[in-house]
């Protein structure tokens, strides 16, 4: 018996893409601007944040907002670089073949994969934000868990959403380089896009144009409910609960959509 049929396969697959997606010292660097960049912004807006506040749930709200900031940029690098880039290299060097080699089914190997790519980035990026936020304001975060939860679920869903557009992307182009290109432009366009939406509703004083985009990035939708949007004097949007929790559900059904179609791809239409 072989070494690799001695253990678990998907054990085998997921290691393997630990040690390539954090090689030494990416783990260490990557824990470390977590840390100090949530620690800094934390300590920083604090104070300011509380202080001018409408009332106790929105100063949590932009507490979380003012720490998670800078991270979730960080989050974001390491999205590019593990699954834009690590992930279009490894049909590039022909390294899928190998894993396709495992007694998995395809679906499997895609799951070891992301659980490597996403699943360590997400729970490195949300056990820093968690302790910090307990460590400098534990009465503010446990008094108001709910804001603090909602603020995190409406924040991901877009990177989340957009992890599943660049999977297929490199799956599609399968070279890394050309894949980081393209998601960067998709990215900045995308950013854009927003941009110019909010410019437009506050322009025309609609808040159309901001439900549309807030389909895709619900964090919107949390941010004009505890700090209306408003121009003039005259308020343009601000969402109830409700709504917002709306839009959260929506946003994940499309993260969902959009996963589910890669694993389709990867699964039935992708030839190697």
């Amino acid at each position: 018996m072989t070494e690799k049929q001695k253990g678990h396969p998907f054990l085998e697959v997921l290691a393997t893409s630990i040690h390539e997606d954090f090689r030494f010292p990416i783990l260490e660097i990557f824990a470390f601007l977590y840390a100090i960049s949530t620690f800094a912004l934390l300590g920083i807006g604090g104070g300011f944040t509380v202080t001018f506040a409408r009332n106790e749930e929105a100063a949590t709200y932009q507490l979380v907002s003012i720490q998670m900031g800078m991270p979730l940029f960080i989050f974001l690098i390491l999205i590019f670089k593990n699954v834009v880039y690590g992930f279009g290299s490894e049909f590039e060097k022909g390294t899928i073949q190998t894993l396709l080699s495992y007694p998995l089914k395809r679906r499997m190997i895609l799951t070891a994969k992301l659980l490597s790519a996403l699943g360590v980035s997400l729970v490195m990026f949300l056990g820093i934000q968690f302790f910090a936020l307990y460590i400098m304001a534990p009465q503010t975060i446990s008094a108001n868990l709910s804001t603090v939860i909602i603020s995190y679920l409406s924040s991901l869903s877009y990177p989340l959403f957009l992890t599943a557009i660049l999977l297929l992307v490199a799956m599609k182009v399968r070279k890394g380089g050309l894949a980081l290109v393209l998601g960067i432009v998709l990215y900045f366009a995308l950013s854009v896009f927003t941009g110019i939406l909010t410019a437009l509703s506050i322009a025309t004083r609609n808040s159309f144009p901001l439900k549309v985009i807030a389909v895709l990035n619900p964090s919107l939708a949390t941010q004009f409910h505890y700090n209306p949007l408003s121009s003039l004097g005259e308020t343009i949007w601000n969402p109830d609960f409700n709504e917002v929790l709306m839009y959260i559900f929506g946003g994940y059904c499309l993260v969902f959509a959009a996963f589910l179609i890669a694993y389709y791809y990867f699964s039935r239409r992708l030839n190697l």
